[in-house]
This record gives structure tokens, sequence and C-alpha cells, in this order.
């Protein structure tokens, strides 16, 4: 079993993914392509879980709302990196929070 990816890791590699697609289909990734990409995989993913519950149209598996939701992962850590956002301060300073104890 392989060990599992830190975020670094997976940023890393979809940003390599996102180069070797930019070029391959000659897209210009401004700062409203990552968002609007974003958007585009989330809204994939609810396609799928909407076919998923029987509230859309075609057939889906678990397989594609996984694949769904790996690409929005990606996608937001790409807009992450564009943004100079570090995901694991921002958890940790957003969320995390709520977990220490009370001073």
């Amino acid at each position: 079993m392989k060990p599992p990816l830190t975020l670094r890791e997976v940023t890393e590699s979809a940003a390599q993914i996102s180069d070797i697609y930019a070029g391959k289909y000659a897209i210009a990734r401004d700062d409203d392509w990552f968002l609007l990409k974003l958007q585009e995989e989330l809204g994939e993913l609810a396609q799928a879980h909407l076919r998923l519950s029987s509230r859309g149209r075609g057939d889906a598996s678990e397989h594609d709302r996984a694949d769904e939701a790996a690409d929005v992962l990606c996608m937001l850590l790409l807009y992450c990196r564009r943004f100079g956002i570090d995901p694991d301060a921002a958890v940790r300073r957003k969320w995390l929070q709520w977990l220490e104890p009370a001073a």
C-alpha cells in the first residue's frame, strides 16, 4: 500500500499535469481560468451526485463521483497555489482552531 500523499505533493503533481494539459490544448491559464475551472469541476461532481441519487439523467458510478471529487480537490489546490494560499495554514486557522481548548 502506498503512503498517503501530502497536500504539497498533490499540489505539485497537479501543477505538473496542469502544465501538460495547458500546453497540449493551448490554454491560457489566467486568474479567472483557475476559478472558472474549479467551478466547472464542481458542476461535474454535482452532476455525478445527482445521477447517483436518481435525480439526473444518465448513469454514474461511485468511481465517477470519486474522479470528480479528485478533480475538484486538485483544481482547488491549483487555485490556492496560483494565489499564494497555503491550504494547510488556512485550514489550521479557519477550522482546526475549534479543536483547541478555550483559553
